[in-house]
């Protein structure tokens, strides 16, 4: 079944059965997003932040044990807010999205975060865990992939990791791929990028949105 919400229209089709049955078993899966005009218009938002400097590198924590710890990551991000048509158009997806997957697999989530993420030639990010096990904050990560034409020997991709050494898979970050897995499940690191690589990291959240800051500014709907 694709996915496609009343009342609102222009959004990507994602195919939500194979989604929540592989959110079901292994725990994380790839997909293919069409919508070139709402991929387009973010990449070239992505683009424009990095090229004036309106990226922050990146840290890891929150509140006092945030830092910045280039051994273990290098991107720069920035919040989206839903300022533009293009993030307007990916939250109204990743809204949908929400409540398909809470229908069929009743995850409890609630909102919504996404920055923007660029990693630039020599940038990663070590292996990690979106969320502390039983934090139940962040519950399900997403990344949707800005870079067209990326070649093997471009680097970045998405390594998926399993039990000890174990090597699940590895996404290519190609434009209009969008991974999905359980954050506190899916051990995952961002290979060597060789150019620059852009994406749009989000959560979607359970119940905890004043430990959220990147939510505090916007208006969210209310679960049901």
């Amino acid at each position: 079944m694709s996915l496609i919400p009343s009342g609102l229209t222009g959004l990507p089709a994602l195919d939500i059965d194979t989604v929540c049955d592989a959110l079901a078993g292994p725990g994380y899966v790839a997909a293919r997003l069409t919508d070139t005009d709402m991929l387009a218009a973010l990449r070239l938002e992505a683009e424009a932040l990095w090229q004036e400097d309106g990226l922050t590198p990146a840290g890891i924590g929150r509140a006092d044990d945030h830092g910045l710890i280039a051994r273990v990551r290098r991107d720069k991000t920035k919040w989206l807010d839903g300022s533009t048509p293009g993030q307007a158009t990916y939250f109204a997806f990743a809204e949908a999205l929400r409540q398909q997957i809470n229908a069929r697999l009743m995850l409890g989530l609630f909102a919504f975060e996404a920055h923007f993420a660029v990693y630039e030639a020599g940038a990663f990010y070590k292996r990690h865990l979106d969320s502390f096990r039983g934090a139940r904050n962040r519950v399900l990560s997403t990344v949707l992939y800005l870079n067209p034409n990326w070649r093997e020997g471009d680097g970045g991709h998405l390594r998926i990791h399993g039990e000890g050494d174990d090597i699940l898979t590895e996404l290519r970050p190609e434009f209009g791929t969008l991974a999905l897995f359980l954050s506190e499940e899916i051990p995952h690191e961002v290979m060597v990028s060789h150019r620059e690589r852009f994406s749009i990291a989000g959560w979607h959240r359970c119940n905890d949105r004043g430990l959220a800051p990147a939510l505090q500014a916007r208006v969210l709907p209310i679960a049901p």
